[in-house]
């Protein structure tokens, strides 16, 4: 769970580097933090797939794992899209 959750935090730096990169003369790294969250949450409900398939976990089981993959790197774009849009 932690190297998801880690893998959700680099993936999110790459947003906000690629949104640094290809904004042009004003780096849009609100656009590149809010467009990570819809990303994230197809990863993160890929993961749970892979769980309740492969692994043999209940969707029961899994939830609770979803919600925490998914929110910890989902406020941390957040808290980036707060940052930036000032």
């Amino acid at each position: 769970m932690a190297m998801v959750i880690g893998g959700g935090i680099v993936l999110l730096g790459l947003f906000l580097l690629f949104g640094r990169l290809w904004g042009g003369a004003t780096p849009d790294l609100t656009l590149a933090a809010k467009a990570f969250v819809p990303v994230w949450l197809v990863i993160a409900l890929v993961n749970m797939w892979v769980g309740v398939t492969k692994a043999g976990y209940s969707v029961r089981d899994e939830l609770p794992i979803l919600l925490i993959v998914f929110i910890v790197p989902a406020v941390l774009a957040g808290i980036a899209v707060w940052r930036f849009a000032r």
